[in-house]
């Protein structure tokens, strides 16, 4: 067996469902690997990969486009995340024109990461005046916040926030879904050129694996959960279960594709002209050399 790690950069979840499948039903030893998954908050596991200290990652869009603006050879090889999954909430302003917040102040972790590039984007996509909008930096704490109503919106992402909300009582949420104004390229399984040149088989034995797995996630979801919480995330069980079985039912939404794992050259397209047109791209990316469809097309 090759032992192989891919760099989650975050906590273990449900959400991380298709690799607890394939390492659990044996899809990636089927492939020869001996995968495990490491968690550690890295700050920048992009950049790990892009200098083959690491071989593999999970990382959305705009990680790999600022990767490659800077020299990072990285390169993404499966989707996993069709729909970009950041959302704006609120449960006093009605999103369904996402324009209504202008005059109202905005809650997110802070000016980074994805809930900040969906909020970009859609602030983008919807013609929101951002400069009729207060932001404010209220860190990972999004529900409380709202409900205190200390801010008139929360940007969130749209398989969790919402659902706590419900969970806690609250009928009348509006969410303005990022995913519904552009196409940005989401998460999705990363390595770098020297891997793909170099153990081209590791690269399509890992994503054969993976889009098992996401396959099976999303074919059996009830098993897989219930498989999760035995083996990995015990705290998504007991009294958080049925909230935890319906973030997962809801981030299988943002999963769907056909074929799964296939990149959309005009979302990655996309992701660049508005990042470029943001400020978050400083110089223009080779979008071609972001991505390969080579490993998912030869399953």
């Amino acid at each position: 067996m090759t032992p192989v790690t891919v760099a989650m950069g975050f906590v273990p979840n449900v959400q991380f469902a298709p690799f607890y499948v394939a390492i659990s039903k044996g899809y990636f030893a089927d492939e020869g690997l001996d995968v495990t998954l490491d968690y550690g908050m890295e700050n920048d596991i992009v950049q790990l990969v892009g200098t083959n200290k690491l071989q593999f990652a999970v990382a959305s869009g705009d990680q790999i486009l600022l990767a490659r603006a800077k020299g990072l050879p990285v390169v993404y090889v499966a989707t996993w995340y069709k729909r970009f999954p950041t959302a704006l909430a609120s449960l006093t302003l009605d999103l369904s024109n996402p324009k209504n917040v202008e005059g109202h102040t905005v809650g997110l972790p802070g000016l980074f990461g994805a809930n900040y590039v969906g909020w970009l984007a859609l602030a983008q996509a919807a013609g929101i005046d951002q400069d009729k909008v207060k932001l404010e930096s209220i860190g990972f704490n999004q529900v409380p916040v709202l409900v205190e109503k200390r801010v008139d919106a929360i940007v969130v992402y749209a398989n969790n926030e919402p659902l706590q909300l419900e969970a806690q009582g609250y009928k009348d949420i509006s969410v303005a879904d990022v995913s519904k104004y552009i196409d940005l390229v989401a998460n999705g399984l990363i390595t770098n050129e020297a891997t793909i040149q170099e153990q081209p088989e590791l690269v399509q034995g890992v994503v054969r694996g993976f889009l098992r797995g996401l396959q099976e996630t999303i074919d059996h979801p009830d098993e897989a959960f219930d498989l999760v919480v035995a083996q990995y995330v015990p705290e998504a069980g007991g009294e958080n279960a049925a909230l935890q079985r319906r973030v997962l039912a809801k981030t299988i939404e943002y999963w769907r594709a056909n074929p799964l794992g296939r990149s959309d050259p005009a979302a990655w397209q996309t992701s660049h002209d508005f990042m470029r047109k943001a400020g978050l791209l400083d110089q223009d990316v080779d979008v071609a050399k972001v991505f390969t469809n080579r490993f998912v097309e030869a399953q």
